[in-house]
């Protein structure tokens, strides 16, 4: 016999802000704004605008519609399934509505009553051909502004059934993106419902809550400006702007240690090519994720063999065993050969270590995380660390193109410690983002 779903535990409904009701109730026959096609809510983060979309998208499809074909994208499906699916369940669990959630395969959906919700991720450019000949009714995209126009413009085409609507929830991103230019700047033209959200607007978040999340990222840098303040602005200059203007705050010596034990320490691991280098990255968590430190770097750019690289990484991981618990090794993926070698290496010497490909995220995600960590004074780097002290001082946004939040990288920047310091976090960056220090 198959094994039971568990099910979700229902959701704990609070008193809903004007902004919030006027997004879960926009599309209701008889008010000038059911006139439109489409929603976009934007502003800050935990501003409550994803709730109210979820419970706004499923009264209105399943009040107008029966037998129908619904898109529910996010920018990738884990991401949806923990932003969109999970909350949903624990909402129709309290409302009573049956459902059934079919969540793997080419088809993961959930089905409640005689309409069906199909599960998208949108994460690459390619994410549009799964919804090749689909007919829907209407589209949720969580996290909008993070897709490919693609994927936008193909569901939108897909949505041919009459009284279709189009869902968008999103974090601001550069002005010039193409959600602001194409559909807020042409509102009137396009028939789209702009809801814009600040934190107020959720009424869950007391005065205190309020007040962490705005220290988590700096005053004044593009992501307080965006999500705490809810401005498309745009991306430039220097990366880690209060890093670079406080850099002796953020360097520690061993004597720091002594009051901050170390609970456990990942490696990360950046290969290079003709112009860049082989970097490694030792970080170390204390207890609660409260500090994450930088404990010591490995930078190569030399062309050196395979065999030599073998040798200087297990002699890294021999090193960080003396002091650290040190578990595991974040590869870049793109380099299988070399983290064949490696793991051979590894085995020989009889150094246990779980070598691992690294997750790649998108950068973006990478810089945001770092900036908060920096701004909340919960990242350190030992004094030793040159390289990535430099590295993290130095980075830019490539202005040879403004407003793509691209990072620089022209052979003469050091991205190669960025990357493996990268990789040393990725793995947990979403559990430490949001934990208050």
């Amino acid at each position: 016999m198959p094994k039971k779903q568990k099910k979700p535990t229902a959701f704990k409904f609070m008193p809903f802000s004007n902004q919030q009701k006027r997004l879960m109730h926009w599309w209701r026959p008889g008010l000038v704004s059911a006139n439109n096609d489409f929603v976009i809510a934007d502003g800050a983060i935990r501003s409550g605008k994803t709730i109210a979309c979820i419970i706004g998208f499923l009264t209105w499809s399943q009040e107008m519609f029966s037998g129908e074909s619904f898109i529910l994208a996010g920018k990738t499906m884990g991401a949806l399934k923990k932003n969109v699916i999970r909350p949903m369940l624990q909402i129709l669990e309290a409302w009573g509505w049956p459902y059934t959630y079919i969540r793997s395969g080419t088809d993961a959906r959930v089905e409640i009553g005689s309409n069906v919700y199909y599960l998208y991720g949108a994460n690459t450019e390619a994410a549009q051909d799964a919804l090749q000949g689909l007919t829907a009714a209407g589209a949720y995209l969580d996290e909008a502004a993070l897709f490919p126009k693609s994927f936008i413009d193909q569901a939108i085409g897909r949505c041919s059934v009459e009284g279709f609507k189009i869902w968008m929830n999103c974090n601001p991103v550069g002005p010039h993106h193409y959600i602001r230019e194409e559909y807020i700047l042409c509102a009137k033209e396009k028939r789209v419902y702009h809801l814009h959200f600040k934190m107020t607007d959720n009424l869950t978040l007391s005065p205190k809550m309020l007040e962490s999340y705005k220290r988590r990222w700096a005053h004044g840098s593009v992501f307080y400006k965006r999500f705490i303040l809810g401005y498309w602005v745009a991306a430039e200059g220097l990366i880690y702007q209060q890093f670079a203007d406080n850099v002796a705050d953020y360097i520690i010596t061993s004597k720091w240690l002594l009051d901050n034990e170390i609970m456990y320490a990942v490696i990360g691991v950046d290969f290079g090519g003709t112009k860049s280098a082989h970097s490694f990255t030792l970080t170390g968590f204390t207890k609660g994720y409260k500090q994450v430190v930088v404990l010591d770097e490995y930078y190569c750019k030399k062309r050196i063999n395979p065999k030599q690289l073998q040798d200087d990484f297990v002699g890294f991981v021999r090193r960080a065993r003396i002091k650290y618990k040190v578990y595991e090794a974040y590869c870049d993926s793109a380099e299988q050969t070399l983290i064949a070698g490696l793991e051979s290496a590894c085995m020989q010497a009889h150094v246990a270590i779980d070598i691992k490909n690294a997750i790649k995220g998108p950068i973006n995600d990478r810089i945001a995380f770092y900036n908060s960590l920096i701004a909340q004074n919960r990242w350190k780097v030992m004094k030793h660390c040159t390289h990535i002290i430099e590295a993290f001082e130095q980075a830019v946004y490539d202005d040879k193109k403004p407003h793509q939040d691209i990072r620089l990288d022209d052979g003469l920047m050091n991205v190669d410690s960025l990357d493996s310091t990268e990789y040393s976090t990725e793995a947990v960056q979403d559990d430490i983002l949001y934990i208050a220090a």
